[in-house]
């Protein structure tokens, strides 16, 4: 039975959701489909943003067969649902398509993994994690499995050891198996499966690499971290991104992350939020970690995201995604690009915050691309973006 009536795209149901022209829809509806938890925006009123409209439909950009476009027609031709710029606080630019509005929640897929990096930064400044130990040192039941030698700064920079295939176009990979385990792939459920993501990532005994060796994007890493955040802090790490970023960051909406039958969050991938929430995030990040006069994360934290190091820069240049951001890097669970300033939070299907620091230009956008990872449509994207940052 469809959730929603009207056209095929908006008939989805718990089968199809995730896939074209389903998806049009279904990502602003994830609370109907599957089992979430709220990160409360608190009691604290709203502070609004402050307003400086300005037209950057114009904006142009050479694109990737070199021909100029510009940022009308990359909004256009990429499948927009949600868009906005903001420029040292202020609000430049803000557009919604695809039914959304100012307080629609959107799926912002691995967008969701930047959040609980700069949570883990809060955390190692409060000296409740140490980012190069062994996460099995937090979480023993690791000792035969694939993490049983890797430490938390390698699953943060996903230089991990454990085989874990992520190939979004292989609906059998075991990206799409984990998501299986919080309810986005019925069809792959069967008595084989693990039952919570805990025990999916316990399962896992084989590796493909030595740790630290290979920069490999895999998003088992990001709930492994989740869960030794958990082990350390003996809190829930839903309640420490809600007390500690969430809601010092004001929002005007409440989040929402996809949770297992346990009730552990999906940070991997799960979390849905609001366009203006999360101007307010990139915003935090263009500044160093501070926000509305209050250090969030650590300084330090951001900046060591931000500048990353020889060899994160080396083993992201040799990856297989060194294309999203080239001559990038990746670190703490966030793309960056040092000589350009940037941070760039990524979400599969066309979800993105993108930061330049030094112009303090962020631009958020929320899309429902028909295909995971089409590195043209992010190719073009990123184009636009950084046009916008460098001309408003």
């Amino acid at each position: 039975m469809s959730l929603l009536s009207g056209s095929s795209e908006r008939a989805f149901n718990a089968e199809n959701w995730g896939y074209p022209p389903h998806n049009r829809a279904s990502f602003q509806q994830v609370q109907q489909l599957v089992p979430t938890i709220r990160l409360s925006r608190g009691s604290e009123p709203v502070r609004p943003f402050s307003e400086s409209i300005k037209d950057v439909s114009g904006i142009t950009y050479a694109g990737s067969g070199g021909e100029w476009r510009t940022v009308q027609q990359m909004l256009d031709e990429t499948y927009t649902d949600a868009f906005l710029v903001t420029k040292n606080g202020m609000l430049i630019a803000e557009e919604y398509r695809n039914g959304m509005g100012a307080d629609s929640h959107h799926l912002l897929n691995s967008v969701s993994k930047s959040f609980l990096g700069m949570l883990v930064g809060i955390l190692v400044a409060e000296g409740k994690l140490d980012p190069n130990e062994k996460l099995v040192t937090y979480i023993p039941e690791f000792s035969e499995t694939a993490f049983q030698k890797t430490t938390l700064q390698q699953a943060l920079d996903m230089t991990a050891a454990v085989k874990f295939g992520e190939d979004y176009d292989d609906r059998q990979a075991d990206f799409w198996l984990e998501t299986a385990v919080v309810g986005w792939r019925p069809a792959l459920v069967d008595e084989h499966l693990a039952k919570t993501l805990f025990q999916f990532a316990c399962a896992l005994k084989d590796t493909e690499q030595v740790d630290g060796e290979h920069f490999r994007y895999r998003t088992v890493l990001t709930n492994v971290i989740a869960m030794a955040v958990e082990r350390a802090t003996q809190q829930s790490v839903a309640k420490l991104v809600e007390e500690k970023i969430w809601q010092p960051l004001g929002p005007e909406q409440d989040a929402v992350v996809v949770v297992d039958s346990s009730g552990f969050p999906y940070f991997g991938a799960g979390m849905n939020a609001c366009a203006r929430d999360l101007g307010r995030f990139g915003e935090m990040l263009a500044q160093n970690g501070r926000y509305r006069g209050i250090q969030i994360v650590p300084e330090s934290w951001v900046e060591d995201t931000a500048n990353g190091n020889e060899q994160v820069k080396a083993l992201f240049a040799a990856g297989a995604n060194s294309g999203l951001i080239p001559g990038g890097h990746y670190r703490n669970q966030v793309w960056a690009d040092s000589t350009r300033h940037l941070l760039v939070c990524i979400g599969i299907h066309g979800q993105t915050i993108f930061v330049n620091q030094k112009t303090g230009v962020v631009v958020v956008k929320l899309s429902t691309h028909p295909s995971p990872a089409e590195l043209p449509l992010y190719e073009d994207t990123f184009a636009g973006m950084w046009a916008i940052t460098i001309g408003v």
